[in-house]
């Protein structure tokens, strides 16, 4: 019998790239693994299994240099590439060892293959039934059995992890290799950079020796346990439990503080540990994950970005071209004047207008024009406008001043002490609030700015009594239309309303997905830009403008406000219609176009955690909120409906004393800004 160990390596580890060349000493961990492996008495031949991509090229040049056995195949097709270098070799039988085991055990291998031959199985591991440590995992099996593999399997997790189908057919012969005590709750596997770690504590303690045996190993974890604490936190086979999205988003909490750039694409504002958190492409209201799962949007579209669907072909074709002309110059790009003139032609009360790539920058600059053409400090807001030191300064007068504001929790560590006071919040429809801030502040307050309209209508003439009040107290008024812009009218929620701003903000929308953003408004005030230094590299490039006309071009064809309106009013009651059929009490809110619900509950945390979670393994992304697209068809909110009617269903019996936290699958989402560790 011809006894083959094949190592599987490559460099491109979710978690822990490059891991395999990793040093423990002088060596790498390949090189180790494979040196162990020399050390088995039962073993014919030991071959590196690698794959053609080029970054693979690395471990290819290792195993020249210490002149080892290499195959290089399939990147995907894990199971393809296994079948191809045990044919390769002409192997009987394969010892097979993931590049992840610097202390695979060649002891452990004999008395492994002594059993597997004695008894003619067609597979054997000691990982049925763990009880040796993560990280001295061993499979032995027949190429038959291999075969019998590539030749039936099917499932990507089959082909991607080699042997689950063995393991599930019951014609393969199985043994579990089994030790006396149980080490199982040891890990002693490199997935991650705290197991490098603990592995290499565990060298230093053995130097210069590399071929001390799990029984030494033993020992020093019942003397010396605190050098393995650093990883026990980690799951057992965590790598092949979760999915590559969670794989990378771990990986990115210990480079990117918070994980991510953006609080609401954060997966604890929807599926702790189990959303997908990364996309590879994405069009219309579709997503695929890293794991090539296809998803429909219903959730947010990019964060209201995308109104015309992700990758619409127009904007794309558009963009590319702006890409191949070349993005940046020495120049300016033409389009930010075209772009500049359209704006003002859908509103046409304004003049003069200034370009940026974020809601908030657009925000801080429309702070700044207005302080600069008033010469006063003080700004009044209602709404959500941003990140910046400026807005977030209100919690610095009362510490949960913006939790009101669309978000909890914000926490204005790092904003000047010295911007306390400088900005006073005001509750919606409230004019009363609004006008005793503005008469005990008289002379102070620069800019009144909110949001035209973001869960409630406006009553009693609200939006006509600020505006009024502003005007007659020489206060600018800005209205922030980042989030609402281009989603009832074409062009400001204000049009609906008939009440102009002196200035006001649009993003989102307004590139289907390409960063550009803006203030626009009168004149004379939009001329106190030039008054203050207000001024950006990336506000100069051309892909924002370039997407900018395009996408204007496309939704007055299509009436695109319309349309999602539309959609959105129909999805509100369609959702109520539900809630009454099962008894449930919900509240709806926002925009018709950024529609959502709450359930009249205190566990409304846990039955939102619920749906996700439920709706997830339906292929759908969603929460409790849906920002409407022209992407999204009649049949697909359909079919989004005949999922959620059966969760409803069951949230009935969880209101009736049935335990939701027995249903989820892991932790509760968050409901605003929190410090993760």
């Amino acid at each position: 019998m011809n006894k083959i160990a094949i190592i599987q390596a490559r460099m491109g580890s979710t978690r822990l790239p490059g891991k395999v060349l990793e040093k423990i000493g002088d060596l790498t961990m390949l090189e180790i693994i494979y040196r162990r492996l020399e050390k088995s008495k039962t073993l014919d031949k030991i071959v590196i299994s690698t794959s053609t991509e080029k970054e693979d090229n690395v471990i290819e040049n290792i195993c020249k240099k210490n002149s080892f056995s290499f195959f290089r195949g399939s990147s995907n097709n894990v199971l393809d590439r296994f079948y191809q270098t045990a044919q390769e070799m002409n192997a009987d039988s394969i010892l097979r060892i993931t590049a992840d085991c610097p202390l695979v055990d060649f002891e452990l291998v004999d008395k492994a293959y002594e059993i597997f031959q004695e008894k003619s199985y067609d597979y054997l591991s000691n990982t049925i039934e763990p009880t040796y440590p993560d990280g001295y995992d061993i499979e032995i099996f027949t190429f038959e059995a291999l075969k019998e593999s590539y030749l039936h399997a099917k499932d990507e997790f089959d082909l991607e992890h080699v042997t689950p189908y063995i393991l599930r057919n019951k014609q393969f012969t199985k043994y579990s290799l089994k030790n006396k005590e149980n080490f199982s709750h040891i890990r002693l596997t490199v997935d991650q950079a705290e197991d490098l770690a603990v592995v290499r504590k565990i060298y230093e303690k053995f130097n210069p020796e590399i071929f001390f045996s799990l029984e030494e190993v033993i020992k020093v974890y019942s003397s010396n346990y605190n050098l393995f604490i650093e990883n026990q936190k980690i799951q057992r086979n965590e790598g092949m439990n979760i999915k590559k999205g969670q794989k990378l988003y771990k990986r990115a909490k210990k480079v990117i503080p918070g994980g991510n750039m953006l609080l609401s694409k954060r997966p604890e504002m929807f599926l702790p540990e189990q959303w997908p958190a990364y996309f590879q492409k994405c069009k219309g209201c579709n997503v695929w994950d890293l794991d090539g799962n296809e998803f429909i949007d219903m959730a947010s579209m990019g964060i209201g970005t995308n109104i015309l669907g992700y990758s619409h072909p127009e904007v794309e074709e558009t963009v590319i071209k702006a890409v191949q002309d070349g993005n940046m110059s020495t120049l300016n790009c033409p389009e930010e004047v075209y772009l500049a003139e359209k704006m003002i032609e859908i509103h046409p009360w304004f003049e003069m207008i200034k370009f940026a790539r974020t809601g908030g920058e657009a925000n801080a600059m429309s702070i700044r024009i207005a302080r600069a053409a008033t010469g006063r400090d003080k700004i009044l807001v209602c709404g959500y406008h941003g990140w910046h030191d400026w807005y977030i300064s209100l919690n610095l007068y009362d510490k949960d001043g913006l939790n009101d504001h669309l978000l909890s929790g914000l926490n204005p560590a790092g904003v000047p002490k010295g911007l306390e006071g400088t900005v006073m919040g005001f509750e919606y429809n409230n004019f009363e609030q609004l006008q005793e801030l503005v008469f005990d502040n008289k002379d102070a307050i620069a800019a009144i700015k909110m949001e035209v309209k973001r869960n409630d209508e406006p009553k009693d003439n609200f939006l006509e009594k600020v505006r009024e009040l502003a005007s007659a107290n020489g206060i600018v008024l800005i209205f922030d239309e980042c989030t609402s812009g281009f989603r009832e009218t074409n062009g400001g929620l204000h049009k609906k309303y008939n009440i102009t701003p002196d200035l006001a903000t649009f993003g989102k929308a307004l590139g289907n997905g390409h960063a550009i953003t803006c203030v626009v408004g009168i004149g004379d005030i939009m001329q106190n830009a030039q008054e203050t230094f207000i001024s950006s590299t990336f506000w100069t490039e051309k892909i924002g403008p370039a997407a900018g006309l395009k996408t204007l071009e496309i939704m007055e064809r299509e009436k695109s406000w319309e349309k999602i309106t539309s959609i959105g009013e129909k999805i509100s009651k369609r959702w109520l219609d539900l809630a009454k059929k099962y008894e449930l009490s919900i509240d709806t809110f926002g925009l018709p176009s950024l529609c959502g619900f709450n359930f009249s509950s205190k566990n409304f945390l846990e039955y939102k955690t619920y749906i996700t979670q439920e709706m997830l393994k339906k292929n759908f992304l969603c929460g409790n909120t849906i920002y409407s697209s022209v992407s999204h068809t009649p049949k697909i909110i359909d079919n989004y409906f005949n999922e959620l009617e059966p969760l409803f269903s069951k949230i009935r019996d969880f209101e009736d004393g049935e335990d939701v936290l027995d249903k989820l699958e892991g932790p509760i989402c968050h409901s605003g800004f929190e410090r993760l560790n």
